[in-house]
């Protein structure tokens, strides 16, 4: 790989990283649920108050534990660089999160709903960036990947089961300590359907694109 494709991959995966957050951050500021992976670190500031973007790096240090036990012998240390990476994904949260501040927050249902609904979009174009350049995995990635790998499931299969339980442990958590739904609503089921919908649309498009460029520049014929 050559340096100028390093520096449009690394360009590439941290710009979507901070659309990811940017979307996470609208979510929570809808205040109809966040999506199931953002719903523990969401869940641990509703019970503790404990800043988002701190709770999420917190969150990522655990995944990362979660797959040494798994993995034990097999697990490789180079995914500890997951733990650096979560760390900036946790500031890039803190971000967001601040640039929401100066949103007022919306009463109408309606609004709060479009909120939700670009969000989920973000999330999914974020992921759409940050996926295809095969940099450090998001420890959430990484654990599904590893659940995956010991137990010989299906990634999709693991990734429905590692979403439900986020939901189930947030919405069981936030019911017991605080009395209220917190982190898990509405937003969090439109999210769940949302962002995989919305990333085979934005993929099937890029690739359609991608092959106009293709026909359209001269400079690819022979």
């Amino acid at each position: 790989m050559n340096k100028d494709k390093t520096i449009k991959n690394i360009f590439q995966y941290f710009s979507g990283f901070l659309i990811m957050t940017l979307g996470i951050a609208l979510s929570v500021k809808s205040d109809l649920g966040v999506s199931p992976v953002s719903s523990i670190p969401y869940t641990i500031t509703c019970v503790i108050g404990l800043e988002m973007g701190k709770a999420t790096i917190l969150f990522h240090i655990f995944l990362v534990l979660l797959q040494i036990l798994i993995l034990r012998k097999q697990f490789k240390i180079k995914n500890l660089l997951q733990i650096p990476v979560g760390v900036v994904f946790g500031y890039f949260t803190t971000f967001c999160n601040f640039l929401m501040t100066f949103i007022a927050s919306p009463d109408n249902m309606g609004i709060r709903v479009l909120m939700m609904i670009i969000s989920t979009f973000l999330i999914a174009f974020g992921i759409h960036l940050y996926v295809p350049t095969n940099l450090v995995p998001l420890a959430g990635e990484g654990a599904m990947l590893a659940i995956s790998q010991k137990y010989g499931k299906k990634f999709s299969s693991v990734k429905l089961v590692f979403d439900i339980s986020m939901v189930v442990i947030s919405l069981t958590t936030c019911l017991i300590t605080i009395h209220s739904i917190g982190s898990v609503g509405i937003g969090t089921i439109i999210a769940a359907f949302c962002v995989g919908i919305e990333l085979k649309w934005i993929t099937k498009l890029s690739e359609i694109s991608k092959r106009r460029k293709f026909i359209l520049n001269p400079a690819h014929h022979g």
